[in-house]
């Protein structure tokens, strides 16, 4: 009897320090049980202290890399990371949408920590007319902040995780860890099909480690829906995983700036 791989295809940028970007996704795919494919949108040069250079890849190329892998292998789910471009988003919507993978999980990469936009005006409206073809998005508060153009605090999150939901149609895991300290980190996940507001809470972990978690967290819940868990059931894997990644690698040293999590603690 054939046995298959529970495939998942990652379209993001490259870093080259190897902590967040494709290089994230492949480790954490691969940590949670999935098979990972991977379609590179632009390559960076980066370290864990800055991204000094970024090499966006022709549009052209940047097709040809998904239809040769979804031509091939069946994917199970796309975990999708920065899309920089107004018209790479076109170009990932429409040649995603000739195959119809069953699962999308878009993480919309468009301020960095430092707080400044990834993003020009033109691309975050283009990426807003993404979200109902996909099945959950995962903002942190400064891009739930900008996609809402309001402030986000604990007492409002879950209401405007529901707004989210609900003006783009998609289901959506809003992500706490910008907020104030506290012992308890909370995400909130509104589950667009069930109108379900579940909040999910993890103990908050004090290091400087956490260079890729949003990439981390979401190729993990991917990876979950690949291998056929709900989407609540889905994400709660995929968060408890990335808190065990951070706790794991939190006394861990690599480079002179901000170190990636553990991935693969479990080894």
């Amino acid at each position: 009897m054939e046995q298959h791989y529970h495939t998942v295809l990652t379209i993001a940028g490259s870093d080259s320090s190897g902590g967040a970007g494709v290089q994230a996704d492949i480790k954490s795919i691969c940590a949670n049980g999935g098979y990972a494919a991977s379609v590179v949108t632009a390559t960076t040069a980066q370290n864990t202290c800055k991204v000094t250079d970024i090499h966006p890849v022709p549009i052209a190329h940047l097709i040809a890399q998904m239809e040769a892998v979804l031509s091939d292998i069946k994917i199970d789910a796309v975990k999708i990371g920065m899309l920089h471009a107004a018209e790479t988003i076109d170009a990932v919507q429409r040649t995603l949408a000739a195959y119809t993978p069953e699962h999308i999980v878009l993480d919309p990469v468009m301020v960095a920590t430092s707080g400044d936009r990834l993003m020009d005006g033109n691309a975050i409206e283009r990426l807003k007319e993404f979200f109902p073809d996909v099945t959950l998005i995962t903002p942190n508060i400064p891009e739930a902040s900008l996609l809402l153009d309001k402030e986000i605090t604990r007492d409002n999150m879950a209401m405007c995780a529901k707004e989210l939901g609900e003006r783009y149609c998609v289901s959506v895991l809003l992500k706490g860890g910008h907020l104030p300290l506290d012992e308890v980190m909370t995400d909130i996940l509104y589950h667009y099909r069930t109108k379900e507001i579940i909040s999910i809470k993890n103990p908050m972990i004090k290091t400087n480690n956490l260079h890729g978690t949003g990439c981390t967290l979401s190729s993990a819940i991917a990876t979950y829906l690949a291998r056929g868990e709900g989407l609540e059931e889905a994400v709660m894997k995929g968060s408890r995983y990335l808190n065990q990644a951070i706790e794991a690698g939190k006394e861990r040293k690599l480079g002179k700036g901000a170190g990636p999590v553990n991935h693969f603690f479990v080894l």
